[in-house]
């Protein structure tokens, strides 16, 4: 794997770590400044707007976990266009029941001087699921 390709797939897992622990600081290294998120229902243009997401995020759900999958990518130049497969798991509010969802993100990316950077994040979901969750030590 390229150098490049293996930058592009790391900024999609800082994504999903800082997305999982509301880490506004690891979201500011891999959006640009005029990133568009998308997805069902939802655009969200900038950085700092979009950061904001992570406080609904926070509200919506007890926690989250986001697993990246494959990353496939072309690169032009300082461009980069491509798709992120990954999981997300949503442990809700007030009950022991998790949504997850098999999602694809449609992605395009620009090489700045500190690295890459997502431009745009177009979320898809394929399909979901909630079922009941069990949680270590809580009460039978």
């Amino acid at each position: 794997m390229s150098a490049d390709l293996a930058a592009l797939r790391h900024t999609a897992e800082l994504y999903a770590v800082g997305a999982d622990r509301k880490d506004k600081a690891l979201w500011r290294q891999v959006l640009a400044q005029d990133c568009v998120i998308e997805g069902p229902g939802f655009s969200v243009t900038g950085c700092e707007a979009n950061l904001s997401s992570l406080d609904a995020l926070g509200e919506m759900f007890r926690a989250t976990q986001h697993r990246v999958h494959q990353v496939v990518a072309t690169i032009t130049g300082d461009t980069a266009m491509g798709e992120t497969y990954s999981t997300a798991e949503h442990l809700l509010n007030d009950t022991d029941m998790i949504l997850v969802w098999a999602i694809r993100y449609q992605d395009s990316w620009r090489r700045e001087a500190d690295g890459w950077r997502f431009t745009a994040r177009r979320l898809i979901v394929d399909w979901e699921e909630t079922r009941p969750v069990s949680r270590p030590g809580a009460a039978a």
